[in-house]
């Protein structure tokens, strides 16, 4: 492990993780990770980022490496706990995972807790997904994938899409997916500590700003008790120091039980979606080196190859 990451984890325990407590309002959050993230992230030279939209989606941020020698197109879901976070906030990571892939990125804004509850983000990201293929891009030629609440909804569609029979991507990935809302896995309690980056009881609050009133029984809301037979091949990282960490090793059990082949990366003692920190952290480089790797070899449908 590097000193950089000792640094990093020295820095985000100390600032940023009590930030996150301190902060009054879900307005007080979306400041703070937006002006952190300017702060921080920043995209290769020669990436285009652009606002635009798709007929009968909502609003998409799109990022456009400077050479493109692929066909995909990645379809990534920003996290934030369904409450912070935006396009514009990811979109330098996702720069550099264009660059790597040579593929272009859509981010679909969706709109967030407590002003939007569910199924308001689940809602947006599916009607995304599907102007997407509407607009003439093959589901095989699209790659979907999130972190953190967004590596959530991004399963969440992924089950939707397999539920109602309709065509599928190629392949799916989550950066430290939240996928359990119960907030049942025990690294909740445990890491809660060794996290640092997030808050147990924050995290809490922001489930129940989502949530709200609607019925926990939904398969929405319940991504590990869903079926993902017939999924494509999926990738999934997490640090053994999460909160986060049993959400990702469940959600590898689930789809590893279901025959879906399924790459699985626990790092040690990484911060939350340690990729976004790509411009500090030779680790999040590596790693978005792997993803890369995985995309660029997934197997084109029979049909195409």
């Amino acid at each position: 492990m590097s000193l950089i990451r000792r640094m990093l984890n020295t820095y985000l325990r100390l600032v940023e993780k009590p930030r996150m407590r301190r902060a009054k309002t879900p307005k007080d959050l979306r400041r703070n990770f937006a002006r952190s993230a300017k702060y921080f992230f920043h995209a290769p030279r020669g990436t285009t980022i652009k606002k635009d939209s798709l007929p009968g989606g909502s609003g998409v941020l799109i990022v456009t490496p400077k050479y493109i020698s692929s066909e995909l197109v990645i379809f990534y879901i920003h996290g934030g706990g369904f409450v912070f976070g935006s396009p514009e906030t990811h979109c330098a990571m996702l720069g550099q995972l264009a660059k790597r892939v040579g593929a272009r990125v859509m981010m679909p804004r969706y709109r967030l807790a407590p002003e939007f509850p569910f199924p308001a983000a689940n809602d947006d990201v599916e009607k995304s997904y599907l102007a997407l293929v509407a607009s003439g891009v093959a589901p095989t030629n699209i790659v979907i994938g999130g972190d953190s609440a967004g590596g959530g909804l991004t399963f969440s569609l992924l089950s939707r899409l397999l539920a109602r029979g309709m065509p599928l991507p190629r392949g799916a990935f989550g950066f430290s997916p939240f996928v359990d809302l119960t907030l049942q896995g025990a690294s909740f309690s445990q890491n809660a500590d060794k996290d640092v980056v997030l808050s147990a009881d924050r995290a809490g609050e922001a489930v129940d700003m989502y949530v709200a009133d609607a019925d926990r029984a939904d398969p929405r809301l319940n991504v590990l008790h869903t079926d993902f037979s017939g999924a494509p091949p999926v990738w999934l990282c997490v640090g053994d120091t999460e909160i986060l960490r049993d959400d990702a090793r469940a959600l590898q059990k689930k789809v590893k039980d279901c025959g879906v082949p399924v790459a699985f990366h626990e790092a040690h003692d990484l911060p939350h979606v340690w990729p976004l920190f790509h411009n500090l952290l030779p680790e999040a480089r590596q790693t978005l080196d792997t993803l890369a790797g995985w995309i660029k070899a997934l197997p084109q449908p029979e049909s195409e190859s």
